[in-house]
């Protein structure tokens, strides 16, 4: 399932934080750097590396707390993510690059434009908001603040499965599971309570922004969509038909044909 082009490798931040990355592609070529959702891993993006064409060099980081990197710090905010997320950037002496942010990794993403605007070529932003600031991930943060270590393998499944309209393989379904089963209780309830509290910050309006948005997405609803449209008004939007929470995971070539669109 994983693409033999992609390497793992851990790159130790002035953050303070060890994140573990995959790579694929030439040092070279072009950057993607992609920001996963919250409690997933690099292997959200696995579906798109098999497509991606070798002339992208991406880098896909395990968040702080997440999959394989660092999880004994106490802060695991989307801003302390999007410090880490520059950091890597610094570590990897990439000097500008396309940054990709599904769900949580989208609110990563922006802040990452807004704190670093000149290494940012371009956002593609998945399934994305302004803010998570909803009664969706309300009632997640509920369930997720009485969680205790191991967190349930049963509520990890039923929380993925709900991000997802299309079916998806279902080795591909179990691996993300596992994945999430990585993320400590503490860092379920840091990022969730994170998300729903952290304002919308500004992307400079130099910054190409592309939106893809799947119009069965259970988390953001068409309203936000309208809200991150006026809140970004130069960005390009798709609504991708019959397309759930995560399309990167359901319709994986349209989000390759966008990030190579975004060179040409």
């Amino acid at each position: 399932m994983v693409s033999p082009a992609v390497t793992f490798h851990t790159a130790h931040l002035h953050t303070g934080i060890r994140l573990r990355y995959a790579a694929q592609g030439a040092s070279d070529a072009p950057a993607v750097l992609m920001l996963h959702g919250a409690t997933d891993s690099w292997f959200s993006f696995s579906r798109v590396l098999s497509l991606l064409p070798p002339d992208l060099r991406a880098i896909v980081p395990d968040q702080r707390g997440h999959g394989d990197s660092d999880k004994t710090a106490s802060d695991f905010t989307l801003d302390s993510m999007a410090a880490d997320a520059v950091a890597l950037l610094d570590a990897l002496d990439i000097s500008r690059a396309i940054v990709v942010g599904h769900s949580m990794g989208s609110l990563v993403a922006q802040r990452v434009a807004a704190m670093a605007g000149d290494r940012v070529m371009s956002l593609l932003l998945l399934a994305a908001a302004t803010t998570a600031r909803n009664d969706v991930v309300l009632d997640l943060v509920g369930e997720v603040d009485k969680f205790e270590d191991p967190v349930s393998v049963d509520f990890i499944s039923a929380f993925q499965a709900s991000t997802i309209h299309r079916p998806v393989p279902r080795e591909f379904f179990d691996t993300v599971v596992s994945e999430s089963l990585k993320v400590p209780a503490r860092v379920w309830k840091s990022a969730f309570r994170s998300l729903f509290d952290s304002p919308p910050v500004a992307v400079p309006s130099t910054c190409p922004v592309s939106i893809l948005w799947g119009d069965r997405d259970a988390v953001f609803s068409l309203w936000e969509q309208e809200a991150l449209r006026r809140h970004i008004p130069t960005a390009a939007f798709a609504a991708l038909k019959d397309v759930g929470h995560a399309p990167h995971w359901e319709v994986p070539d349209v989000v390759v044909r966008e990030m190579v669109g975004i060179l040409v």
